[in-house]
């Protein structure tokens, strides 16, 4: 059986490729799976990493607003599904299945010309553009968010990596701790703009540095790999790292984050009971916010704009919570469970079911 994986340009779309690539190998180890993707995007060196073949079309941005870069989209989009088509000939999937993203629509423009099954699976609470285009096109479609408005959508959750999903927090504890030099009798505050780090975040959590040590609060502060800080040293740690491969270990080491709430972010932290302070992304739908309300919900995390979001008000409010444990273990225990974790598995047995008349 062959699989066509269609995602890219953030990790809110190669992550949950990679962890449905997985699943599908750990399900049917004869899959052969290919990845489409971009040349600017992060599965450009992600998919590579993961042993995946990845084959390329052209960036095609999809603009919600008219612009002269709506003009330009028809001629990228034909150019973008040509190059789509080329690769379905020569690969020859039984199913493509699209995640969202600059790369998905010229992979389901291709599938339907070629008539190949198409799955579609929606990481955030508002579908974009491209799955909106894609679930018109099949009737296999999946969403990490109950409420989202696709047709014959099934709610699964999102495929996370399985170094998340089964983590144990407490037995890491230890470990993490000692790997970015924290101490054990101190709660942590794990701080993180996403993959590409956010400069709101970065200054207002460094400009309440003082208040948090003065509560004995120590930060593990991932400022992403373009952004620089510095905090002053004292005996309350506040480590700075550009980047973060072991995030299982970020997580285990945490007693609280504050986060940005792209899909991946929010499922991950929810997963693994971690309370949160989210704090959504002040650009494109509202789709952030709206990740991040089922959890805020059931009370397992508090939701802040950015604008908001000041040394000032981290200063009042997280003080506090660090040091309050019976808040943080009952935010915690309302957190887990609100998303699914077995979503990896989910889109993979839907992926399979759809390519099955074609194996």
């Amino acid at each position: 059986m062959r699989v066509l994986l269609a995602g890219g340009g953030s990790a809110g779309h190669t992550s949950p490729l990679l962890a449905t690539a997985d699943a599908l190998r750990r399900l049917d180890p004869g899959v052969r799976v290919t990845c489409l993707g971009t040349r600017e995007g992060l599965e450009a060196r992600l998919v590579p990493e993961a042993g995946l073949p990845l084959e390329y079309v052209p960036r095609v941005p999809l603009p919600r607003r008219p612009s002269p870069e709506l003009l330009r989209t028809p001629t990228r989009l034909r150019a973008a599904r040509a190059a789509a088509l080329e690769v379905v000939d020569r690969v020859r999937p039984d199913v493509v299945v699209g995640f969202g993203g600059y790369v998905s629509v010229p992979a389901y423009l291709a599938a339907r010309k070629r008539g190949v099954p198409i799955v579609v699976h929606e990481g955030n609470a508002m579908p974009g553009i491209a799955n909106r285009l894609g679930a018109r096109m099949t009737s296999h479609v999946a969403t990490s968010f109950p409420g989202t408005e696709l047709p014959h959508a099934v709610c699964i959750g999102l495929p996370i990596r399985r170094l998340i999903s089964t983590l144990d927090r407490g037995a890491l504890r230890g470990e993490a701790l000692t790997t970015f030099g924290l101490r054990d009798d101190l709660p942590t505050l794990l701080v993180t703009g996403g993959s590409q780090g956010a400069a709101r975040i970065n200054a207002a959590v460094s400009g309440a540095a003082p208040d948090l040590a003065a509560a004995g609060v120590q930060v593990l502060h991932i400022v992403g790999p373009a952004h620089e800080l510095a905090v002053e040293p004292g005996e309350v740690p506040y480590v700075v790292l550009n980047y973060v491969d072991r995030m299982d270990l970020a997580y285990a080491a945490a007693d609280a984050v504050l986060c940005r709430s792209g899909s991946n972010t929010v499922t991950e932290v929810s997963g693994v009971g971690l309370p949160a302070v989210y704090v959504p992304l002040p650009i494109g739908n509202g789709e952030q916010a709206l990740n991040a309300r089922p959890v805020v919900d059931a009370g397992g995390g508090l939701l802040v704009s950015d604008a908001a979001l000041t040394p000032e008000w981290v200063a009042a409010t997280l003080p506090g919570l660090l040091t309050d444990p019976a808040r943080l273990a009952a935010m915690g225990a309302a957190a887990t469970g609100v998303i699914p974790l077995d979503a990896d598995e989910k889109l993979a047995r839907i992926v399979l079911d759809a390519a099955g008349g074609r194996s």
